[in-house]
């Protein structure tokens, strides 16, 4: 089958052959990455476990505020304890050795109490309050990578699709040119110019061409599935992209269409940033996840070292509570009878004096654990200083492949057209023809591929260096659906 296709039909590509494309709102990169920074599964569970830390600062809170409880219980006697008193306490006449029975309780009997404690001294909690902050601001740090980590993945999803229409486009072109040719070719075979020879070359290359475009479908629907699925979507919803690799300029912006301006802003990097490796390592070093993180780890750990010392501190702390007890025989009324009442109040204080040196096996433990986080941070900064200069130099590469890429294509289309015209003068040579179609086709892929990576390069440097947005709020243009 011959598949026609122009320059206004590749467009079908793009849209991810919607089946009511015009009916549907165009989705930007910049709203895909709010859409799926507002709507993310991944990024609602990395929130959750933020809630966690938010509660337990709340939990450490508690160890530093009053303590009050009430307690109340009732208990029926059903044989009430007797004991045996001498009976010359009450009969003054009786025998020193008679006893007589004497009952202690009643078959009733209720009790009521409050119990207040308030720390006033307690080392342990007073750190452990700031740990808890601490861990919070760990599991903040937490959310924000993840949502930058969604961003990245959104974004390659994104020029995955949008490299696959592109290769659709090109691939019909070439379609299209060898079909061209061919007509071409069959005609002059009928005038007796060229030879049958030539047109089944042609008739050959076509062939092999034109599997391509189904491949280069598949292509399309894969990429629609990654992205909906990135997107938190059902992988069967169409989406229609803003945008395209087609004409992007990388050297300057001003000439790209609105789409392309806007895809280059929200692909990663501000145009005019400082792109020296001091000045991205040293934003890097303030910005990255990762390395924060692990800076909040080692202040944790070392949190964790003060917590265990401040056990060989006392704790003071006021304790009060008051008490009602009634007790009463027969059926039972509630606090009938008799009734007697306490209160007392004071200070505890408790002093620590040996634990079997657990304590300070514990500490040596927990300073060991400061040292190896420290040792990961250090590794952590060099791995970054590394990942920075990979990635800064992979950017200045693709940025001159797709200089050089984009000359490529100029003169492959030059040398198309003069081997298409000498051919058509009869000087030129069928084979040229089908060389220079060749070379074209082959140049148009590679400039596409250059300009991927380039966009590519420049998102994984933004995320190399911490940049990244990771809240919806922080892009223009944010899809609420």
């Amino acid at each position: 089958m011959i598949y026609k296709f122009t320059s206004m039909t590749w467009l079908a590509a793009v849209l991810f052959m919607a089946p009511d494309a015009s009916a549907q709102e165009a989705m930007s990169l910049e709203r895909a990455i709010g859409f799926s920074l507002a709507n993310s599964s991944v990024i609602e569970a990395a929130e959750q476990e933020l809630s966690v830390a938010d509660q337990q600062v709340r939990e450490a809170w508690g160890g530093a505020l009053p303590d009050l409880n009430a307690n109340a219980s009732y208990q029926r006697n059903l044989r009430v304890q007797q004991g045996f008193l001498p009976a010359i306490i009450f009969d003054p006449t009786a025998s020193p050795e008679d006893v007589i029975p004497v009952r202690f309780g009643s078959d009733n009997q209720w009790t009521a109490g409050l119990n207040a404690s308030q720390p006033l001294f307690e080392m342990n909690v007073f750190i452990g309050l700031g740990a808890a902050d601490r861990f919070r601001a760990f599991q903040r740090e937490g959310v924000r990578g993840t949502s930058q980590r969604v961003v990245g993945q959104v974004r390659t999803a994104y020029l995955n699709a949008l490299l696959a229409a592109e290769r659709l486009r090109l691939t019909q072109e070439s379609v299209n040119r060898l079909t061209a040719t061919l007509e071409d070719t069959r005609s002059r075979n009928r005038a007796g110019l060229v030879s049958s020879y030539d047109v089944l070359r042609i008739e050959v290359e076509l062939s092999n061409v034109e599997p391509e475009l189904r491949r280069s479908e598949n292509a399309i629907d894969a990429a629609r599935r990654a992205l909906a699925v990135e997107l938190g979507k059902e992988p069967s919803e169409e989406i229609i992209l803003e945008g395209s690799l087609q004409g992007l300029s990388v050297d300057d912006p001003s000439q790209n269409s609105l789409e392309n301006r806007a895809l280059l802003a929200a692909v990663g990097l501000s145009l005019d940033m400082d792109l020296s490796f001091s000045s991205l390592y040293e934003v890097a070093l303030r910005n990255r996840s990762d390395v924060v993180r692990q800076r909040i780890n080692v202040t944790l750990q070392e949190t964790r070292v003060r917590a265990e010392k401040s056990n060989y501190f006392p704790t003071v702390s006021l304790f009060g509570n008051y008490n009602i007890t009634s007790q009463q025989n027969g059926s039972p009324d509630f606090f009938g009878g008799q009734s007697t009442t306490s209160a007392a109040t004071g200070i505890r204080v408790e002093v620590p004096i040996f634990n079997g040196f657990v304590r300070e096996s514990k500490i040596q433990q927990m300073r060991a654990t400061v040292r190896q986080n420290e040792a990961q941070l250090d590794q952590l900064e060099r791995e970054v200083a590394n990942d920075v200069q990979t990635q800064l130099e992979n950017l200045e590469e693709t940025t001159l492949r797709v200089r050089s890429q984009k000359r490529a294509v100029e003169q492959a289309t030059r040398g198309f057209e003069i081997a298409t015209a000498e051919y058509g003068a009869g000087v030129g040579s069928q084979l040229q023809v089908s060389d220079s179609e060749e070379a074209l086709r082959q140049s148009e892929f590679n400039l596409a591929q250059a300009v991927f990576d380039f966009l590519q390069a420049r998102s994984r440097l933004e995320s190399a260096v911490g940049l990244v947005p990771h809240l919806p709020g922080e892009l223009p243009g944010r899809m609420e659906e």
